[in-house]
């Protein structure tokens, strides 16, 4: 299953988010889910902002792998024109941080004369709005479990040589990484109608038991299920959640919904989806995919038989 969701207020997002950048921006602030910090990061801004300093903010981290963010925050400071830094609730002065991080960026931009012009990007459900609404000190931008609240764009002043451009969130128009579409719809980046929350559930509890068995089994009170199958952990969750039918049978549909749930509230406890190798070696084999089907499509091409006679008159007609 392959998940995509790019509805058409994500296609007005990149074109506000050019126009904006035609207009002047001098340092690009990156939201990311510290969970899944490379599957949330966005290609299309990457290419749409390039050239431009960026900031990459691991927000949610108080719900991530502490070792794994540490990695995460390492791998993209090593990167040029890139500063990383991470989030979270606990935090108790986001805008400083934010302000500091952006300035030394972008040293030779201050004052009154050339003040500070920054965008800030992120997935749906990144958790931007409520970010916001902790810089200002009020509620500016909407909030929500939903992806996809925020459709407009607005300005925020944190200082008065510092103008902060919000823009809603915006995923791409093709996920290349099956695994980072998967990540993406348990984070909750993803509209429902785009996604089958059992496959979701069951990829989740894939990962999860591979990297933090004893989460989901602590979690859960889950007994005697190490050698079971991902599909027996999850009917081992609906029955533990009273998610069962008629002749006790497990409701998966609303086991994956719990599974999911759990995860987004950070019940399972602090868990990163991926780490930076992981990652890497998926686009890697994302592209030598891509390659392949980019050939096989030009080959078809190539070998597309010759219009009969009658199809020529015709075209001629």
């Amino acid at each position: 299953m392959s998940i995509q969701w790019y509805p058409g207020h994500m296609h007005a997002t990149k074109k506000a988010i050019v126009e904006r950048m035609k207009g002047g921006i001098d340092v690009v602030i990156e939201l990311l889910d510290a969970r899944l910090p490379g599957s949330s990061a966005n290609p299309m801004l990457a290419d749409l902002t390039r050239g431009k300093p960026a900031l990459k903010v691991l927000n949610k981290q108080d719900l991530a792998d502490p070792d794994r963010t540490a990695a995460w925050l390492a791998y993209y400071n090593a990167l040029p024109a890139t500063q990383a830094i991470g989030l979270d609730a606990s935090v108790t002065a986001p805008a400083q941080r934010l302000t500091d991080a952006s300035r030394s960026l972008a040293p030779l931009r201050g004052g009154m004369a050339k003040p500070l012009r920054v965008l800030i990007c992120g997935i749906p459900n990144v958790g931007k709005s409520t970010l916001i609404n902790t810089l200002v000190g009020k509620k500016a931008a909407k909030t929500g479990d939903e992806p996809g609240i925020t459709k407009v764009e607005q300005r925020i002043s944190l200082a008065s040589d510092f103008y902060l451009f919000d823009t809603p969130g915006m995923l791409w128009p093709r996920i290349a990484v099956p695994e980072s579409g998967y990540h993406l719809a348990a984070s909750g980046a993803v509209g429902r109608n785009a996604l089958d929350e059992e496959i979701v559930a069951l990829e989740l509890l894939q990962t999860l038991r591979a990297n933090y068995p004893g989460h989901v089994e602590e979690r859960f009170q889950l007994k005697d299920v190490a050698e079971l199958p991902d599909e027996a952990w999850l009917e081992a969750i609906g029955r533990r959640r009273g998610a069962v039918l008629g002749g006790g049978r497990v409701n998966l549909q609303k086991a994956s919904e719990i599974l999911i749930h759990e995860f987004r509230a950070g019940g399972l406890g602090r868990v990163t989806l991926e780490t930076p190798e992981q990652f890497l070696q998926w686009q890697a084999t994302a592209a030598v995919h891509d390659a392949e089907r980019a050939q096989k499509k030009a080959r078809g091409k190539r070998g597309a038989p010759e219009p009969a006679d009658s199809d020529r008159d015709r075209d001629s007609e």
